[in-house]
């Protein structure tokens, strides 16, 4: 569940002498040394850089530009020692880039940055959008002659709006108005207390930054020193596309939705919600109750972060934490009228806050936000799995994956312990038949790595990604062994929001080739691809993760994106298709699912077709 993370290089240039023969250049090019491929995530080298103080007061020092320029020639080596394959890790590596070479006031050089980086878009958004924002700063500050002043503001405006109109809107719209809604609420206290909720107990545990947290702060020296004095003209300017241009684009979604009745003979289908908790509450008639209870209860499987059996189905929150609840929960409706362009009275209320807060307010308040974003997580998932579906029995399988953000350091002995849950989980799937279960979470080997750091792992990053490595190899047999002994049910999982290749991050339980395993991809309302979609070989279909709405704890309705929600979505129709035919397995459900869903023309997405996979499954019987 780790956030995509920033990364920065140098690239290195080949200048060939025309009249220079042939022979010569074969020569040159036999004598290179030859580049380690690098086919996934754990065989790119790490770094640590020590950071004094406070990561907070270190990103707006004076002395951080010796900082970004130890960590640019770092990677100037990996890029000159390492063939990187995969398109989402050679864009961190230039978006970080970028960030140096702007930082150092290269902006001829940055600009020739964007165009690298615009040329590993694959998504025909990012393809139209990345780099655009940084592009209009660098050629303002050449014509200006620097990154301030009215001449400088006037020429970013100028160059941006030209680079925004001609965009096409169907294409543009989601990131267009994400944009939009960032630029009205960006702060210097937001980037602070960003900073100090995720980098300073690294530095204070470690008392150094590891790769990817030194690249995240490269970026946020940037947006504090040259995008944040910018913001109000960038939203001017997309204020002003979105209003040319607001149009509706097609939603292919509900034409596309079955709705079972009991009319249809339907058989009960237990579905599991493996993922921090349900509100039993919000589903009445459509809660699985064990006549065997466990350690938890009746309705399933409940652990606490220390592995040991829990008998609350939701998260537990404290007194302070439920108290913030529900302001929390009308900042999500805030935010999200704020990436839909609309001013609406929870907008405006989310605007005005930000903007008024301090550092220490936002830190606050993201360390809440984030406990509160993962006890609404498993709900969600829920009402979106049962949505229209009477059959469906919802079973809790409750359990924590905010690794990084754990206060003890990870050791063998807890993933051991973890693993057994893990191991009763799909003991119990499989002796209460439970069908299908819903994963939406996944970890890789560096989410250990920063859950070390954080926790005291030292400033050895060598011997981090060693000892990382060895307890991620035991999470994930843990999980694989777990699915696998239960070879009746299907599971579905999230690919990931990390924009990347599953397979090359070795993400799990996204990157498992299991027959009764099929990973799940984001699109929005139109089918296109979202910005954060994770893909890979076992990305089979492609569902609705784009503003879904669904219940949260307490039953207020919300609307929240990621592939956590285009996974619910495919567990949605496979209950269905169960529910018709019990006699279905696992291979044969995701035959269903995958025939059922439509290609695209390019041959990158799959989108579900629940009236297409129940018609295949009717032309069976």
């Amino acid at each position: 569940m780790t956030p995509c993370r920033h990364a920065l290089s140098t690239l290195a240039c080949a200048i060939a002498l025309a009249l220079a023969p042939a022979a010569h250049g074969q020569d040159a090019a036999a004598s290179a040394p030859a580049k380690k491929v690098i086919t996934q995530q754990t065989d790119l080298p790490r770094f640590s850089y020590p950071v004094a103080g406070t990561a907070t007061k270190f990103v707006e020092s004076d002395g951080f530009g010796a900082f970004a320029a130890k960590v640019g020639q770092d990677i100037d080596g990996v890029l000159a020692g390492y063939q990187i394959d995969d398109k989402s890790t050679l864009s961190e590596l230039l978006s970080a880039k970028l960030n140096v070479q702007e930082i150092a006031g290269d902006h001829s050089g940055a600009l020739k940055t964007v165009d690298e980086l615009r040329a590993q878009q694959t998504k025909p958004a990012s393809q139209a959008l990345t780099g655009l924002f940084a592009k209009a700063r660098l050629q303002a500050a050449l014509d200006a002659g620097g990154e301030s002043g009215p001449a400088f503001e006037a020429a970013f405006r100028k160059h941006y709006a030209e680079a925004i109109a001609p965009l096409p809107w169907a294409v543009v719209k989601d990131g267009i108005k994400s944009s939009y809604g960032r630029a009205r609420i960006a702060s210097r206290a937001a980037d602070l207390g960003d900073v100090t909720t995720e980098l300073d107990p690294a530095v204070a545990k470690s008392g150094a930054l590891d790769s990817g947290e030194a690249w995240e702060l490269i970026a946020t020296r940037v947006d504090l020193k040259y995008a944040l004095p910018l913001a109000t003209a960038r939203a001017d300017v997309l204020k002003a596309y979105i209003a040319k241009n607001d149009t509706p684009v097609p939603e292919i979604w509900s034409a596309r939705e079955v709705t079972l009745t009991a009319a249809d003979k339907l058989t009960p289908v237990n579905v599991a919600i493996w993922d921090s908790g349900i509100d039993v509450a919000l589903f009445p008639g459509q809660v699985f109750t064990d006549t065997r209870p466990t350690a938890s209860g009746s309705h399933g499987l409940a652990f606490d972060d220390y592995g040991n059996a829990s008998r609350a189905w939701t998260y537990p929150l404290s007194a302070a934490q439920k108290a913030a609840y529900p302001a929390f929960q009308q900042e999500i409706r805030g935010r999200l009228d704020l990436q839909n362009g609309v001013d609406s009275p929870d907008a405006l209320a989310v605007q005005k806050k930000y903007r008024t807060m301090s550092p220490q307010e936002m830190h606050a308040m993201q360390e809440f936000d984030k406990v509160l974003g993962f006890y609404v997580h498993g709900t969600h998932c829920a009402g979106i799995a049962v949505r229209g579906n009477p059959a469906a029995r919802l079973v809790v399988a409750r359990f924590d994956d905010q690794l990084p953000d754990f206060p003890f350091a990870p050791t063998q002995a807890w993933v051991r312990k973890i693993g057994a849950d893990f191991q009763q989980m799909a003991d119990y799937f499989r002796t209460r038949h439970v069908r299908v279960v819903n994963m939406s979470w996944g970890d890789d080997a560096a989410e250990f790595e920063t859950w070390l750091s954080k926790t005291g792992g030292g400033a050895d990053a060598a011997a981090r990604k060693k000892k990382a490595g060895e307890l991620f190899a035991l999470w994930r047999e843990a999980i694989e062994n777990a699915i696998k002994s239960a070879p009746d049910t299907l599971f579905v999982t999230a690919a990931g929001n990390s924009d990347s290749d599953a397979g090359f991050l070795g993400d799990v339980p996204a990157s498992l080739h299991l027959p009764n395993l099929i990973a799940v991809g984001a699109v929005n309302q139109a089918g296109e691809e979202t910005s954060f979609t994770s893909h890979g070989a076992t990305v089979l279909v492609h569902s609705d993760g784009y503003q879904v709405e669904s219940f949260v704890p307490g039953g207020q309705r919300v609307r929240l994106s990621g592939t956590s929600m285009a996974s619910p979505n495919v567990v949605n129709l496979a209950a269905k298709l169960i529910a018709l035919d019990p006699a279905l397995t696992p291979a044969q459900t995701i035959a269903l699912i995958r025939d059922g869903a439509t290609d695209t023309p390019d041959g990158r997405r799959h989108l579900m077709d629940e009236k297409r996979s129940v018609a295949l499954l009717e032309a069976r019987r």
